[in-house]
């Protein structure tokens, strides 16, 4: 009977409840945790260099690779009747052999039963090349014009070592210049046809205004591919030097490959490299990826134009949808008069949190890029047409876009910080004879914008990670150029751009093997996720000063 009456009132103080929220908690907080240790551990030692093995086997040729995974299959039941007291599964490994030129494959699945040496071979090369992949194997000779210039592989190492960073520096100097000066020509010439296509739409191309404009621009015409011939035989002597230096590689059954030096990213010999080098090769990896252009379809190189483009377009989204997430929850709140309408407009506001992300990036696609954009590019740039400028996807359309989407946060976190506001303090301005907006200015919007705040920071983490609606509103695989450059006008809001979210989708699902961008996914999502925290914590930093500085009520 105590037991009995002791189990009533745990029960009606609702302990039980509390143990299960609390559980829930603690296991919310461990899957949580446990995901997190996971891309950090995974993202950080993506980098690190590994040791080539060569592995023979039983029944197969040697392999030269380093060991992406391992695993356990279920052997064939011939398999498991030849062993005694055998479980019927097996360790296998999975070597990333590299030399997909020569290979059609980049891994390749080693039963652990079949393995009847490892060797770690210190002269093993690891390669890292602008196309292709990796090149796993030893070095042959250093070449020029097709002579072979070393005497052996030590020779040919120190004389590559010596020799790659001017050809880098040679390939870097043509990328320069196709991408530079000879782009540039390319874009002067654009503009004048659509100069000379805008006075012949203007006037007609009978008029002589066309004829004057079309003898001048043919005079320019005429300059600047006097120009590009220039560049174009400059280029092409820099392209030819860079040829003459070439690098033997064989891999590790003796098939041979040959490589313009200049086209290595990066060579060193993992086997040979104390913990020293080992830092500074991990230094220089994170380097690229940080600062440099994607490369072999996005699962090798750097991120930079995914990384600029995701904080670029959530600090687009924040400026769009501070401003009129605020105005409407001030209109709710304050100026509006309570009633069925009004409570109609809340229930769709908070409905409309609960829409898939998809279905507002096909009305950004209908709204902001067909009717808009469109509008704007007849108004404005109709000698480009059919051609669209702005009536295409595009990053301000994809800013807009997910601002629309996040407004609902926005209106209903500021809504509640509004009414968290005392009453006894709009209250005491109105008594010292303060108007309404003079009020909301600086007693109730400065005492709320902490609250704002808070708004503001849920919609950056959703925004910053949506996918769905960037795929169809402009966001693209690979971006040659910024959305911000040296050109004029300097900002470019009509450009496709690349985004952190969908660069984790294409890499993980659409590359030509998942296995090789598997390291790239979840780099990029380390790197992600420190964006936005990142962000969110400046957010927090001014939030918490903002509490501080109106904690007392010092207005």
């Amino acid at each position: 009977m105590n037991a009995l009456r002791r189990a009533t009132r745990i029960s009606a103080r609702g302990e039980p409840g509390v143990w299960l929220l609390a559980a829930g908690l603690v296991t919310a907080a461990l899957m949580i945790a446990g995901l997190l240790g996971l891309i950090l551990y995974q993202g950080f030692r993506t980098f690190w260099p590994r040791e080539i093995l060569l592995i023979r086997q039983k029944d197969g040729p040697p392999l030269l690779g380093d060991v992406s995974r391992e695993d356990l299959y279920k052997k064939s039941e011939g398999a498991v009747a030849d062993g005694a007291a055998d479980s019927g599964y097996a360790r296998r490994l999975l070597i990333r052999v590299g030399n997909y030129d020569l290979y059609g494959e980049d891994f390749r699945w080693v039963a652990e039963d079949r393995i009847t040496g490892i060797e770690s071979p210190p002269h093993a090369v690891l390669v890292e090349r602008d196309a292709w992949g990796p090149f796993l194997g030893f070095l042959g000779a250093v070449q020029v014009e097709g002579k072979t210039v070393s005497g052996g592989p030590e020779e040919a190492w120190e004389m590559l070592r010596t020799k790659h960073p001017e050809a880098r520096a040679l390939r870097e100097k043509i990328r320069e210049l196709e991408e530079g000066e000879i782009a540039d020509l390319h874009g002067a010439l654009e503009d004048n046809r659509l100069a000379l296509r805008r006075v012949e739409m203007k006037h007609g191309a009978g008029s002589a205004e066309y004829a004057s404009a079309r003898s001048r621009i043919e005079e320019e015409n005429a300059r600047i591919e006097a120009k590009f011939a220039a560049l174009a035989e400059e280029a092409a002597k820099l392209k030819a030097e860079d040829s003459r230096h070439t690098v033997l590689l064989t891999d590790v059954g003796g098939l041979e490959k040959t490589i313009p030096a200049s086209e290595i990213v990066r060579i060193h010999r993992p086997n040979s490299l104390g913990f020293v080098e080992k830092l500074k090769v991990y230094a220089s990896r994170w380097w690229e990826f940080l600062a440099d252009q994607p490369r072999e379809a996005n699962t090798e190189g750097g991120i930079f134009p995914a990384l600029f483009g995701t904080v670029l377009m959530t600090m687009i989204l924040a400026l769009a949808v501070a401003p009129f997430g605020v105005l409407a929850a001030l209109y709710l709140r304050e100026y509006a008069k309570q009633g069925i309408l009004v409570s109609a407009v809340r229930i769709a506001v908070n409905n409309l949190a609960g829409v898939p992300s998809i279905v507002f990036g096909v009305f950004g696609l209908g709204f902001f890029c067909y009717i808009v954009g469109g509008s704007i590019d007849r108004f404005f740039f109709p000698e480009k047409l059919p051609s669209p400028t702005f009536g295409t996807g595009g990053l301000l359309w994809a800013s807009l876009t997910l601002a629309l989407m996040t407004a609902p946060v926005v209106i209903v976190a500021t809504e509640e910080a509004l009414a968290a506001v005392p009453r006894s303090m709009r209250e005491g301005a109105y008594a010292c004879g303060a108007s309404k907006w003079q009020t909301l200015r600086r007693i109730v919007i400065p005492k709320a914008l902490p609250g704002i705040l808070t708004g503001m920071i849920l919609a950056m983490a959703r925004g910053a990670g949506e996918v769905a609606p960037l795929m169809i509103t402009g966001v693209v695989k690979l971006a040659h150029e910024l959305p911000i450059d040296g050109e004029f006008p300097y900002f470019h809001l009509n450009r496709s751009f690349m985004h952190l979210g969908f660069h984790i989708y294409d890499v993980g699902f659409q590359s030509r093997n998942a296995e090789a961008g598997k390291p790239m996914v979840f780099t990029t999502t380390l790197l992600l996720i420190t964006v936005v925290l990142a962000m969110n914590l400046a957010v927090i930093a001014v939030r918490a000063r903002l509490k501080r500085k109106y904690a007392v009520g010092h207005f």
